[in-house]
């Protein structure tokens, strides 16, 4: 079997995640946030009261995760907890003037590090590149189906 002429390109691709990963971990840190804060804040702004089992399903992560960074985010003043009149054993999520100016700084954070990574490439290109993306996830599921963006 001849030697591969370039690396596998599963091998690229998880590099590649990983180093933009990182860049934008640097980026939002630089914000004053960070990937699953960013994420929580997307969640909130997009459904402004969220229970937490909706809110952990929405931002992909366990309840206990969710509960640990929630933590966190109440206690900079960034989120209230309040129970669910209608269920006492729920807890509501929402987000508060602060939350809404971090989410605003992540933004401009996310933005710019979107611009960043599009450097050098046509508006064609781009939109291949999410083709092949999509593409390849559609490959490497079981059902074949392509996975959202």
């Amino acid at each position: 079997m001849p030697a591969p002429v370039t690396a596998p390109i599963g091998v690229v691709l998880a590099r590649t995640a990983k180093t933009a990963g990182r860049a934008f971990d640097q980026a939002l840190a630089a914000a004053g946030g960070s990937q699953p804060v960013w994420q929580i804040l997307i969640s909130l702004k997009t459904r402004p009261v969220a229970n937490q089992r909706e809110l952990a399903d929405a931002v992909g992560i366990q309840g206990a995760t969710l509960t640990h960074h929630l933590n966190g985010m109440e206690t900079a003043g960034l989120v209230t907890r309040r129970r669910d009149p209608a269920n006492r054993r729920v807890h509501l999520v929402t987000l508060t003037p602060q939350g809404d100016e971090l989410f605003l700084r992540l933004a401009s954070a996310a933005i710019a590090h979107d611009e960043r990574m599009r450097k050098g490439f046509t508006d064609t290109e781009i939109a291949q590149l999410a083709d092949f993306l999509h593409r390849m996830a559609a490959n490497v599921t079981e059902d074949g189906a392509e996975q959202p963006s």
